[in-house]
This record gives structure tokens, C-alpha cells and sequence, in this order.
């Protein structure tokens, strides 16, 4: 599973440490989700992730197909 929370957060111009702050995530999580490197992250994260993006969860998924 990836997800384009980083190229979202780019698109807003927005520092890592801005997006956790906002999202009220720690900068390991978000660093590990960016890398591609997590793939059990909870609903609530990506909520939270979605919210501080101003977009919806399904936006910060990346499609492989």
C-alpha cells in the first residue's frame, strides 16, 4: 500500500513538521508513511492526515493497478 501524502503535502506547501503539528501525528509516523514503509496505518491517522491535507482519505491513496 502507498499513499501520496507526501505529494500532497508538497502541492500545499507544507513542511513535514507543519503537517504533524497540524495532523497531531509524530514526525517518525509520518516520515515512515512518506517512505512507503508502513502499511498498517490506522483509520484514525489517515483521518487525521486527510483533515490537515483539506482533502478526503480515498485522495491520499495511491492506485497500483
Amino acid at each position: 500500500m502507498s499513499y501520496k501524502v507526501k505529494e500532497r503535502r508538497k502541492e500545499m506547501g507544507m513542511s513535514q513538521t507543519e503537517l504533524c503539528q497540524k495532523a497531531g501525528i509524530s514526525r517518525q509516523t509520518l516520515s515512515i508513511i512518506e517512505a512507503g514503509k508502513e502499511a498498517n496505518v490506522t483509520v484514525q491517522t489517515l483521518q487525521k492526515l486527510a483533515k490537515a491535507l483539506s482533502c478526503r482519505v480515498s485522495d491520499i491513496f495511491a492506485c497500483d493497478v
